[in-house]
Formats: C-alpha cells, structure tokens, sequence
C-alpha cells in the first residue's frame, strides 16, 4: 500500500505540473493578445515556480536506495565548547523538527539530554515520511557555526560544533539480528519535565550494542517496556545503516566514518556574524539567509548534495568561510 501510494502521488505530482504548464501557457498568450502585460509576467512567474518543482521532483524520483523511502531517526551531539555548543545544538534540532514540519512530516522526540546551562548535549528525533532517510542521509556529519556569543559579556565571536547522525527506520521487511548477549541494557530515570512519575520510576532505557559499540537510549514514553521496543528498533535501524555504510564504501571506494566533532571535519558552515552566510563545503551550494536556513529551509542543500551522489561527484574541494 506505502509503494502503491507512492506511485500515486508521482503520477499526480507529473500531471498537475503538466497541467498547471499549459494553463500558464494559455494565459500568457491570452495576454500578449490583449496587450496585458501583468497577466503576462503572472504566467512566467508561474512557470519560474514550476520549474523549481520539477527539478525537486527530479531529484526526488532519483531517491532509489534500499532504505530511501523509509522513516528516519535524526541524532544531534554538541561538541566541545560548553553551553555554546549545547546551544548549537538545540537550534539544530529545531531546524530539522521545522523542515520536516514544512514538508507536512510527523515529528517525535524519542530522546533529549539537557544542557549544563542551556541548549542541549543530545537528542533523537524520529521524522515519519515518504522519502524522510532518502532526503536526510546527505546532512550527517559535523556542523559548524560562527556568531557573537549571545553567552559572552564581551561580545566576542565564537565558533561552536555539533555533529548530526542520520539512520534509517528499519521495517519488517529487512531481518536484522541482534544476540541479546552482545548487549547491555541499562535502565534510568528520565530527565526533563513530565510529572512525578517521570522522576520516581527508571522508565528510560539505554542499550549498548557491545561489539559495535553503538550506544542508543529511548526515554519517550512512561512505560519501561514501550522505551524498551524502541530503543530495540532505534539499535536496529543503527546497524543496517553501519551496514549501509559499509556497502557505499565498498562501491565508491570512500570513507564516510563518523569523525571528531571539531575543525577540519565539517560538512557545513553556518556564519551569522559579521556577515551572513550559510555554506556547504561539500557541494559549494550558499545562502545568504541563515535564518531561513535554521528556520528549515535545507532543501537547496540536501539537493545539491543528492545530485552529487547520484551522478558520481567526487566532492569537489570547497574553501571554507572564516
């Protein structure tokens, strides 16, 4: 039913555009019979937008990897730097909660570790969606950001990192087996607001997957056992990705670890002070509004570096912005 779905909505998807471009046309000749040059510019300007979409859609019905159609779960560190980078990281995960809500997709957060001061030290997000992995996959890696430290009483500026980790949901159609004696299941209290029962009983949960040493914890729901059944999936869906990942090595004979949260190894950089710029180092795509961008605004980014997957980029060097 989901490919069924799917189909149904690309076939619309060609004949609305198809529609909506002989309308345009239609009305721009209407105009230029009649001398109405406003009606003209109207049917471009419609035009100018539908050939945005066609080359989303474009780009979209390129997604054809194994697990590019399935949900997603979306981790966000905070690197060095304290309260800084804590506070990177919560606009982070407020900017990938805001795309997601743009595109209309279900947004759940499965788990959210608190900063000392402010901002965050983790959390995960599971976004519900068609195509939710095949668009998120390109954003893991580290993300740095330069501003004037609204933290700093001098006013000075700071660079902070946070690293982004993307893992698709694993569904009943991949088999992923997991011996329960190669982890270790660790129960606790939830932090963060939610009434007494949240304080008084160990509901959270936290596996760690011993040989692999992938680390994943769940702590949404009130019931042990529901946090439990997650965190099982989310370990899951953690090691079919590390599978993932190991096959595109192979075919593209490229690392893609996950590296240190820190300079020299981030993907892109966000510059809100003195002059705003958002730059992707990867495919060189820009923005020249970064808060459209924080505000979730990613899909010229994601697009960019789809292409570059899909037609075989190398990852042309891109200079950094200072």
């Amino acid at each position: 039913m989901r490919e069924r779905t799917s189909l149904e909505d690309q076939i619309a998807a060609i004949k609305r555009l198809e529609q909506e471009l002989e309308d345009s046309i239609t009305l721009i000749e209407l105009g230029d019979a009649e001398g109405d040059e406003a009606t003209v510019k109207e049917g471009e300007e419609t035009i100018r937008g539908l050939q945005a979409e066609a080359a989303r859609l474009q780009v979209e019905t390129l997604l054809s990897g194994e697990a590019d159609g399935n949900d997603t779960f979306v981790e966000v560190h905070s690197g060095a730097g304290g309260t800084e980078s804590q506070d990177w990281a919560n606009m982070l995960q407020r900017m990938y909660a805001r795309w997601a809500e743009r595109r209309k997709y279900k947004v759940e957060l499965l788990e959210i570790t608190d900063g000392d001061e402010a901002g965050i030290k983790s959390a995960t997000l599971l976004i519900k969606g068609h195509n939710a992995y095949g668009w998120l996959k390109t954003e893991s890696g580290v993300h740095r950001l330069v501003r004037i430290s609204p933290y700093d009483s001098n006013a000075r500026r700071h660079t902070s990192f946070a690293s982004v980790w993307v893992y698709p949901v694993v569904d009943d159609r991949i088999n992923i087996e997991i011996k329960e004696s190669d982890c270790r299941i660790d129960t606790f209290r939830s932090s963060g607001a939610g009434g007494q029962h949240v304080n008084t009983t160990d509901s959270a949960v936290r596996i760690t997957h011993i040989p692999s040493g992938i680390v994943v914890a769940c702590q949404q729901e009130r019931s042990q056992h529901k946090n439990r059944a997650t965190a099982w999936n989310m370990l899951r869906a953690r090691l079919y990705e590390a599978e993932l990942k190991k096959r595109e090595e192979k075919a593209n004979a490229e690392a893609a670890a996950k590296t240190e949260i820190g300079w020299g190894h981030q993907i892109r950089s966000y510059v809100l002070q003195p002059y705003q710029l958002v730059k992707d180092l990867r495919t060189g795509a820009q923005s020249t509004s970064p808060q459209d961008v924080l505000d979730g605004d990613l899909d010229p980014f994601m697009e960019a570096s789809l292409a570059q997957r899909i037609t075989g980029g190398a990852g042309q060097e891109v200079e950094d912005i200072d």
